[in-house]
């Protein structure tokens, strides 16, 4: 199952300033696959070995519909020349995870190196003006990767949640090689289509040793907590 950053363009300097983005949780039908290179750095040996095991018994195992499934993360600006640079989104949509519903569990991992940053409609849909331009928004995910998140040791997230009732999740999020425990208030329903689970955590990006983007002597930074809302379909 949950689980980033942001950065600034301060175009008078001639800077741009990098943020995060992060993780979050839920869960997914059928047909387990075998290990592909895009999961090769995954923090258990074989986390999809339960669901194997469980599915081939008979047990109803669902998989992650990365189609219809969201994460967004809110990377909000400060420092006393915030005003000279943006919040920033970023998006995550593409997941390899599982839930088994008898186990109250699920697992799910993405690539950070998948993630975008400031999607138009997602600016949108979240108040932020103006939209940054096309060098300004391929600069911030530079950063976020490279500087920030150090994407290239770290490629991956992994999030294992497990259900305590139907409003609450406990999530165990490794990012940058650090797993951090989690409760999350998130609504859960089912119906024709499956398994739903949407809901907002906030997290700090300093938990996972990661140090928040600053230019500047931090007069133009990135806050270290992150919004993240999360709507992950699952049949």
């Amino acid at each position: 199952m949950t689980f980033t950053t942001t950065l600034h363009h301060f175009r008078r300097a001639r800077l741009a300033a990098p943020l995060l983005a992060c993780l979050l949780a839920a869960c997914a039908p059928a047909g387990l696959h075998k290990e592909s290179p895009a999961s090769a750095a995954a923090p258990a040996a074989d986390w999809r070995a339960p669901y194997r095991q469980w599915q081939a018994a008979g047990q109803a195992v669902l998989r992650i519909d990365a189609q219809r499934s969201l994460i967004t993360v809110l990377v909000r600006r400060a420092g006393p020349l915030a005003r000279f640079g943006h919040d920033h989104v970023v998006a995550i949509r593409q997941f390899d995870g599982y839930v088994a519903p008898a186990h109250n569990g699920a697992d799910f991992q993405f690539r950070l190196d998948q993630m975008t940053v400031d999607e138009a409609d997602l600016r949108t849909q979240a108040g932020l003006a103006p939209q940054p331009s096309a060098d300004a928004i391929a600069g911030t995910r530079h950063n976020m990767l490279a500087r920030v998140l150090d994407a290239d040791h770290f490629p991956l997230v992994h999030v294992h949640a497990t259900r305590s009732d139907d409003d609450h999740l406990q999530l165990d999020i490794t990012l940058h090689g650090v797993t951090r425990t989690l409760p999350v208030a998130a609504r859960r329903e089912t119906d024709a289509d499956g398994l739903r689970v949407h809901g907002t955590v906030k997290l700090r990006q300093t938990d996972f040793g990661l140090v928040p983007f600053s230019v500047m002597g931090g007069a133009m930074a990135v806050q270290d907590e992150l919004e993240l809302q999360f709507d992950l379909r699952a049949r």
